[in-house]
Formats: structure tokens, sequence, C-alpha cells
């Protein structure tokens, strides 16, 4: 992507997101921990995301990190934002435009920014305000050194069954991912997983293949749709362990 020049930090546009950069008067102990970039985000990811100091919002399928921008931003209009920590915030934005919605202000009939939970950062005031700053070139709305990822259009519930130890997990997964994204998420399970052949019915997995595309097609919106309980039909994926000779 190309690059361009934010508040005298440089951001990406375009290209694949990029593990959010702070600015170096944030004190350091306002910095969450690093983590590891996904290619997609479940609302279970994004809901864990939910203060002031770990703020993850989507809008229109993008998934994004205010951490940083909260971090220079202190004081009112922090606080809606901080508020949707962990939620999806389509809402707030025109889908035609990516732009905030606006609408007619029922007190002065002019056309302004939409608002829902308050004016929010890098919303104009209504009205001239002689001490409102516009000199932070690009809002944050626009700034894809905040965006780390996508939203996943659908998750799918899986069981996951360690041969060798009889540990099982259910992992809620998004669809889009490869298997090979999902043994990440199962590394919270057990860090090992990668010393472990993934098979389905007795059939090693292709790693870099959606569950689908391994055969494993995904029923939930069919079992919805003829009231089967989900839980009870979860597929799942066994681990021999690769010094594990022995069949199960």
């Amino acid at each position: 992507g190309t690059l361009r020049r934010h508040a005298g930090r440089t951001a990406m546009t375009g290209g694949a997101p990029q593990p959010p950069s702070f600015a170096p008067e944030v004190h350091k102990g306002d910095i969450p921990k690093e983590y590891r970039l996904q290619r997609y985000y479940t609302a279970a990811d994004i809901a864990g995301h939910n203060t002031a100091h770990n703020c993850w919002v989507s809008f229109f399928g993008r998934v994004y990190d205010l951490t940083p921008l909260l971090a220079e931003y202190k004081g009112p209009l922090a606080q809606p934002i901080i508020a949707a920590a962990g939620s999806d915030i389509s809402f707030w934005f025109d889908e035609a435009t990516g732009q905030p919605k606006m609408h007619l202000d029922p007190v002065t009939g002019m056309q302004e920014i939409y608002c829902p939970w308050g004016r929010y950062i890098h919303v104009p005031p209504q009205g001239p305000e002689s001490d409102w700053a516009t000199d932070f070139g690009t809002p944050w709305w626009e700034d894809t050194r905040y965006w780390i990822g996508l939203r996943s259009a659908a998750t799918r519930k899986i069981g996951i069954v360690n041969l060798m130890t009889r540990q099982k997990n259910t992992l809620e997964v998004p669809v889009e991912e490869t298997v090979a994204e999902i043994q990440q998420r199962y590394l919270v399970h057990n860090a090992h997983a990668g010393s472990y052949t993934w098979k389905r019915l007795g059939k090693p997995l292709n790693m870099d293949k959606t569950l689908a595309e391994n055969g494993m097609e995904d029923e939930t919106e069919e079992f919805l749709r003829l009231s089967i309980d989900l839980d009870h039909h979860i597929p799942v994926i066994h681990l021999h362990f690769n010094d594990d000779l022995t069949e199960a």
C-alpha cells in the first residue's frame, strides 16, 4: 500500500492491516499488550475489547482497534466511543459514503452529523467554535491505521477432541477461516496443537482450506430451519498426536 503522513506518524492506505501504533507521548501503561492479527474476528472476539484502554469496534464488516485514538483524546468526546467499545457501530455511518450519517437538527433546522450517543472525536461542534482544532488530519473512521481485520460474516461451532488426553473443546469460529487459522485459536486450549494431525472421520484435513472446503459443510442454517438443536450436531475434529501411531 501507499504511505501517508498522519499527525507526525505514517499510516498504511490499502494493503493488509497493521498492528496499531501509539503516539510517542502515550504513557506505556496505557498501551495493551501486543496481540496476533487475524484475518477475521467474531462478534465474541470483538466484544472482549470493551474498555477505554482496550477498545475495538466494527463497522461495515471491518474491525478497528481504537485504543490508540482513546489514548490521545481524553475528555467528553471520547465517551460515546468508550460506550460503544466491543460492539458494531455501523449505524453511526452512511454505508454509501463511509462518512458519519447526517440529519436535520430539529432545533436549528441545520444539516449536521447524527450522533446517536452524543458528539464524538473528530465531529465538529454545532455552530462556529473558536477552540475546535481542525488540524487533526484524517478523521478516525477514515484512518486505516486503526484497521485490524474483517468481521466474520457468519460463525459455526466445531468440537475438537484430543485423542491422547481426551480433552474436548467447542470453538465458535468464522466460516471464512482456514483450519490453520482455527488451529491458532485453539492454541489457548493446547499450546502444542501444532504437534498433532487434524483429522475428520479419519482423514487428515488440508490446513490451508476452510472447513467447508474440507468437506465439512456448514449446516447451521439448515438445522435452524428444521428446528434441530445445533448443540447436538456439532461436527468434531480429532487431533492425533504425531508420535502416536495407533489409530483411534
